[in-house]
């Protein structure tokens, strides 16, 4: 007989002990100091030129606009002059070490930030060797400056956890050279150090609060002005499909009442004719519940059908007495052999002129203004002119949303055809509008 042992399998352990906070703590600081100031340390990151497009700086000539988008590198350039006299005004003996190495910190933070951070850490104590002297150590004043400089820099150009840890690290670097590394006069100057360096940060940490809130804002209203722009769209297109709805529906309707009623003004019409009004009242009617059933959804609930007919050209006169009434010397011109248009352009150039006087009543107060109307070959053109406002006039330009251009290039865009408007030479405004209309059998006959 064999014998055959069993191996007891021990049940797995769980090596993946719970880490206590603390410790999650100080590995998550270590992972953020190790991606601010250790990885790519190095990288190359050119400091960007100054956009010239701020109050100040759009009102300068284009030669000096295109010279003062490099005032950044200039500032720092400056900036590295005077460490260079802060480290050469007291060494007479150094001044040749000492120089480089508290100016080429400054100058690298235009294109390795980081990097000029540890390159000036790495230079202070030598800078210290060289140049100490009472009550000067750690950080003699060509190193105090080129430190303040490279952390106000590299803080500007990074986010505000950087400037933290270079904060920490300048203070552990001062705190270990007063425990004894280095010569005589431990620790004279790190509590100003870090004093002065904590008051430079804490500007820039502000700085980067109102520089991002201020492009959150920017944001915010770009995106506001593009939804209440689209908004503005959607009704007017809202309102050209109801006045649409209005105008083809009352057509149509007027197509089937015609054709029910014609087979009785005729004295016994032959089957055929009464066969063809039935047609036509049939494909009336049904072209009608298609019409409600597409356009009327742009209703709102609470929509009412206006009692009064749509305005005309023909009602134009009463616009402009109600105009003149309001304040606004406006003349009327037609040229051209007057017609009858279909109802949509009827309507659509009422309402351009309206809203074109609306807008010279608004922008323009105390202006005069023209409304000239061409009935041509093809089509209907308008344009409304008004002046530019009196400067003594008592009230004030009303500030507008730009809508009504929006809702009248939207009427024009919907029939065919073109439409300009812009500011004048003489400082009044100009809207000219050309209207298709397609001409039937019955008009050249």
């Amino acid at each position: 007989m064999t014998e055959t042992t069993h191996p007891q399998t021990q049940p797995p352990v769980d090596r993946a002990k719970p880490r206590s906070p603390e410790f999650r703590m100080a590995s998550e600081a270590l992972r953020g100091l190790r991606q601010d100031l250790i990885h790519d340390a190095f990288a190359y990151r050119p400091l960007p030129r100054m956009r010239v497009d701020g109050p100040l700086t759009r009102r300068l000539p284009a030669r000096l606009r295109e010279h003062a988008s490099w005032t950044p590198h200039a500032l720092i350039g400056v900036a590295a002059m005077f460490t260079l006299m802060f480290a050469t005004v007291d060494s007479s003996g150094s001044a040749l070490l000492l120089g480089p190495l508290c100016v080429i910190p400054v100058l690298l933070t235009m294109v390795r930030p980081v990097g000029a951070f540890w390159l000036s850490m790495a230079a202070t104590p030598f800078t210290g060797v060289l140049g100490h002297s009472v009550g000067e150590w750690p950080w003699v004043p060509g190193a105090l400056a080129c430190h303040l400089t490279v952390l106000t820099v590299v803080a500007m150009r990074t986010r505000p956890r950087t400037a933290l840890w270079m904060w920490l690290v300048t203070g552990a670097y001062g705190l270990a050279a007063g425990a004894g590394i280095g010569p005589g006069y431990y620790g004279a100057n790190t509590g100003p150090m870090m004093v002065i360096s904590a008051m430079i940060l804490l500007c820039v940490a502000l700085w980067h609060i109102r520089r991002e809130a201020r492009q959150e804002v920017t944001a915010q209203q770009t995106v506001t002005a593009q939804e209440r722009s689209r908004r503005t769209l959607l009704e007017e297109r809202t309102t050209i499909a109801r006045e649409l709805h209005d105008v083809v529906a009352h057509h149509m309707s007027v197509v089937a009442i015609q054709a029910e009623a014609a087979p009785y003004r005729v004295e016994n019409p032959p089957p055929e004719l009464e066969r063809a009004f039935v047609t036509i009242r049939e494909n009336a009617v049904a072209a009608l519940t298609e019409l409600r059933r597409i356009l009327g959804v742009v209703r709102a609930e609470d929509y009412e059908a206006p009692d009064a007919p749509q305005p005309t050209l023909a009602d134009l006169d009463a616009l402009l007495a109600n105009v003149r009434d309001a304040g606004l010397d406006v003349e009327k011109t037609v040229t051209g052999a007057v017609r009858a248009l279909p109802q949509g352009v009827e309507l659509s150039a009422y309402r351009i002129v309206q809203e074109a006087l609306s807008n010279s009543l608004r922008h323009a107060p105390g202006a005069s203004a023209r409304v000239e109307i061409g009935y041509v070959l093809g089509g209907l053109g308008l344009r409304i002119v008004n002046g530019p406002p009196p400067a003594s006039a008592l009230l004030k330009p009303s500030p507008g949303a730009g809508h009504g251009i929006t809702g009248m290039r939207e009427r024009v865009s919907m029939l065919g055809g073109e439409m300009t408007a812009g500011r004048m030479e003489d400082g009044g405004y100009e809207v000219a509008v050309f209207l298709p209309v397609t001409t039937t059998a019955e008009d050249g006959s």
